[in-house]
């Protein structure tokens, strides 16, 4: 007789598992335990639970299973930036980053393994998409990131971006399910303002983002104001245009008030003319933004070439001149390939 299969304790909300402890006999309090030594504690075993009698311990093992991810290999670049090579349950990995500074510590989490968009630059989307990652697989790539930081750095994590493998509003549910558990006081307890969702820019999914009322950063992938460019880099941009990206914008900073941030690479004589600069400059004027201007990072594919540092002075300069704010962003990581757009589980 095939033994049944034992569900992931952490798909349980604290509420289903006092329900279970009940249906056992025990006391509801003891679901409580169980969520705290799960969640805030982000314990892999049930031996673990040294509150908890050894017989229940042995019920939960029984029943339930810790879908844990292990950080199969670390990388530590010479600039302080650590990659980890996360290895899922179903043996998948996935890739999630340490990018340090002298003030805050950041992590840059993966929200799916491989990607369901198609931008051309991007070494993950040259994988294709296997799976969407479950919330508590993305929560424990920041628990491990957080020990790295206060292990390597001597300070708890301070920020962390959804800018690593995979399209995070394409795994909506998980990943915002994911993020009320980092902020909440039972799990991390961290400030949403701390973090930042990155998307390519999926119109539909920013409206919902803006109707469920987050409190998050919301930057966009740009790389083009021009559709016509865009496409070109971006293919998936011709089912999503511009136009309704704007739109789609449009209603997130009216009923969220909050900045949009432009994640923008300049290519050379790709996105490096004049009425490259104006047309961004133009799509930046409808709500308030900053523009972060990001150095290429080469995935081994000619076409795309690192602009000439003159036009990335162009686009700082009309920029500026025009009242929006940019910064120019360096690359953390090239030489362990965890730079922007070189997750590529390479290690997997």
């Amino acid at each position: 007789m095939k033994q049944k299969a034992k569900k992931d304790i952490r798909a349980l909300t604290r509420e289903q598992l006092r329900e279970f402890f009940i249906q056992q006999g025990d006391k509801a309090f003891r679901g409580n335990q169980v969520y705290e030594w799960l969640w805030n504690k982000s314990v892999h075993s049930f031996e673990d639970m040294t509150n908890i009698s050894l017989e229940t311990r042995q019920m939960l093992e029984d029943n339930f299973v810790i879908n844990h991810i292990r950080v199969d290999q670390m990388q530590r670049s010479s600039d302080g930036t650590i990659k980890n090579a996360v290895r899922l349950h179903d043996d998948l990995v996935v890739e999630s980053v340490l990018i340090p500074t002298p003030t805050r510590t950041t992590a840059c989490v993966s929200s799916q393994v491989g990607c369901s968009l198609d931008c051309k630059f991007c070494a993950t989307a040259r994988l294709k998409r296997m799976r969407n990652l479950n919330p508590d697989e993305i929560y424990d790539q920041v628990v491990a990131i957080d020990n790295e930081s206060r292990l390597y750095y001597d300070r708890p994590l301070s920020n962390i971006v959804f800018m690593g493998m995979g399209e995070p509003l394409m795994n909506y549910k998980n990943v915002l399910k994911a993020i009320d558990m980092i902020t909440s006081k039972d799990g991390l307890g961290m400030s949403p303002k701390r973090i930042t969702v990155s998307t390519s820019g999926v119109p539909k999914m920013i409206r919902k983002l803006a109707d469920d009322e987050v409190k998050f950063k919301l930057a966009v992938s740009l790389h083009s104001a021009i559709d016509e460019v865009r496409t070109g880099i971006m293919p998936f941009n011709e089912n999503f245009p511009l136009a309704d990206l704007r739109e789609a914008l449009e209603y997130w900073y009216s009923k969220t008030k909050s900045r949009i941030t432009y994640e923008y690479v300049v290519w050379k004589g790709i996105n490096d003319r004049p009425e490259d600069v104006k047309a961004l400059i133009k799509f930046c004027r409808f709500a308030p933004s900053k523009v972060n201007l990001i150095e290429y990072n080469p995935i081994g594919d000619e076409h795309f070439k690192q602009a000439d540092f003159t036009a990335i002075e162009m686009y700082q300069r009309e920029l500026e001149r025009n009242g929006i704010t940019v910064t120019v962003r360096r690359s953390r990581g090239k030489d362990i390939d965890a730079a922007c757009g070189q997750l590529a589980n390479k290690n997997g």
